[in-house]
């Protein structure tokens, strides 16, 4: 098989130890047919049963490379590998049925109860059980056992992912309401501080108009003040010279007589 198979030399002698002890095991379990004496008979057995360890620990090594180099390989090879590794597992599981047999022969109710369902798992130890008391009946209610709370777990395990993802979307549901939130508090925010610079200004510019209102009020105020003032001297000083006559106000008394006199003279001449 191993010149019909492409393998690579860490495949060709994993493969090949396999085959080895394969031949072992069918040559130990030929003579031990033949074998009358039990305790030979049980020592042949420890020696055999030390090769199947043997070689469900090479098939280990042999499933990991295959699983290694599978990325290199084309499909067609790959299959073939798989193949080879299931029909290694099928020989060894012959083999562990051998030695129940012969187990259960010489009355030895303790055997070793290969886990073959585990070679493509992480390497573990060998479980020792009472597997000679029990039926073919038992080993399946012990699997199916098994098998059921699996699958409890598996689905516990789904009912936990959705719980999570769930809570996620609620989560994310709650942060974008919050952030909805935000961004209309700092829209209203950037609202009000224009409105606030817009009210600033236009406190500014009132406080310029009225200033400019005020000075405008005061120098008409002096204005008056200036020609009611002239007015009083004029009234109470007619005769000063040094004051001049306001336009458009009317002259003293005795002006208005003097001109009224100049007047009367021109009509008569």
């Amino acid at each position: 098989m191993a010149t019909e198979l492409q393998m690579s030399p860490q495949l060709e002698q994993i493969h090949g130890e396999i085959k080895d002890n394969f031949r072992a095991l069918s040559n130990g379990f030929q003579r031990l047919d033949k074998i009358k004496d039990s305790t030979r008979q049980s020592k042949q057995l420890e020696e055999l049963t030390g090769k199947m360890r043997d070689c469900k620990r090479l098939i280990k090594e042999f499933d990991r490379e295959v699983k290694d180099e599978e990325s290199k390989n084309p499909p067609e090879v790959n299959k073939q590998l798989n193949d080879e590794k299931q029909s290694m597992i099928k020989e060894l599981n012959s083999y562990v049925a051998l030695r129940k047999t012969f187990m259960g022969n010489l009355g030895n109710k303790r055997v070793e109860l290969f886990d073959m369902g585990g070679v493509s798992e992480p390497m573990a130890e060998d479980n020792v059980q009472m597997a000679s008391a029990m039926s073919n009946q038992e080993l399946v209610n012990a699997g199916t056992k098994t098998m059921d709370e699996t699958d409890q777990a598996i689905e516990r395990s789904k009912k936990v992912v959705a719980q999570t993802i769930e809570v996620g979307s609620q989560t994310a549901v709650t942060l974008k309401g919050q952030t909805e939130q935000m961004e209309r508090i700092v829209n209203e925010l950037d609202t009000i501080q224009f409105s606030i610079k817009k009210a600033s200004k236009l406190v500014k510019e009132i406080g310029r108009q009225v200033a400019t209102d005020k000075c405008i009020m005061l120098f008409l105020f002096l204005i008056v003040c200036g020609v009611i003032a002239i007015i009083v001297v004029k009234i109470v000083n007619p005769n000063n010279k040094d004051i001049r006559d306001i336009p458009g106000l009317a002259p003293p008394a005795p002006s208005r007589r003097l001109l009224y006199l100049r007047d009367s003279e021109q009509r008569f001449l």
